[in-house]
């Protein structure tokens, strides 16, 4: 029982090359399944048991995992790792049917460019030296000029350099993408890669700490969170926006959803046409606060 979430992990990050979040998050759904499993079947879980498993058994566990607090949403993903595991465990098809928790899907909400610009200006002023504050600068006109993630944007190497006019990105999955460069991104990359006092060499990391080891992520959402307090941004405004803003405001300038789909390295359209709703949304907006009768 207890080595069936290491093989399912071992299978996750090397077979399906998922994230190390993704792995973390799935593993730790198949214990807490299996940990319930063994109390609701009354004794070991093995993959045989697994086999019977019915939609009642998945029930039941939601509704235990409920008494936790989950929303609709966690739950929803609970339930879409636990049938993945199952389908694991026991070949495709296996696990049961069930119809998961109505999760309202949230429309992504983009930050202007000038609080883009502030915010990063914001961040870049707070660093408590200089070099970092240009990383910090280069960093963030990467993700909004990019429309990168921030796990892909920390994984770049010295590889990147010299830069062009493009940069070679992997993204979930292993996919590596092609990203054009904006020359103010490009010229505060080389800006920051000149000042760091840590060797940019090929394998190492390009975005280096102030002990030059890779940079964290939450460093970066930590020093997010100061800058928009200090400018009295939304909660929304994090690392992550973004990306939705380059998003949208490319959609908004005319670009269609394909393109947009192969900058952004999303698998599917489907992931790529939130952000039809995102513009259109800000067409209302617009439209009430200018149309005489709205």
């Amino acid at each position: 029982m207890d080595d069936l979430p290491i093989l399912y992990a071992a299978h996750l990050s090397r077979t399906l090359r998922r994230s190390e979040h993704t792995v973390r998050a799935y593993r730790a759904s198949a214990v807490r399944f299996l940990s319930f499993m063994s109390r609701h079947a009354g004794g070991p879980v093995d993959r045989a048991v697994l086999a019977k498993v019915t939609p009642a058994d998945l029930r039941a566990y939601l509704a235990h995992r409920r008494g936790d607090g989950l929303g609709n949403a966690s739950a929803a993903r609970e339930l879409s790792a636990v049938r993945d595991f199952l389908e694991w465990a026991n070949g495709e098809g296996s696990a049961p049917r069930l119809k998961g928790p109505r999760v309202r899907k949230g429309v992504p909400r983009p930050i202007a460019p000038h609080e883009v610009v502030a915010l990063a200006e914001e961040v870049s002023d707070g660093a408590r030296l200089e070099w970092a504050g240009k990383r910090d600068w280069a960093l963030l006109l990467l993700l909004y000029g990019a429309g990168l993630r921030i796990g892909e944007a920390l994984s770049l190497t010295g590889a990147a350099l010299p830069l062009g006019e493009t940069i070679t990105v992997t993204g979930k999955r292993g996919k590596v993408r092609i990203v054009p460069l904006l020359p103010q991104v490009r010229e505060a990359l080389e800006t920051y890669a000149a000042t760091a006092p840590w060797p940019i060499e090929r394998h190492a990391p390009l975005f280096r700490g102030v002990r030059g080891g890779p940079l964290s992520p939450g460093v970066v959402r930590a020093a997010v969170r100061a800058a928009r307090a200090n400018l009295g941004l939304s909660d929304r405004t994090t690392p992550h926006a973004l990306r939705h803003s380059f998003a949208t405001h490319l959609l908004g300038r005319g670009a269609d959803l394909r393109s947009l789909q192969e900058l952004l390295g999303h698998a599917s359209l489907g992931s790529t046409q939130i952000y039809t709703a995102v513009d259109a949304a800000h067409l209302l907006d617009v439209y009430r606060a200018a149309h005489p009768r709205a």
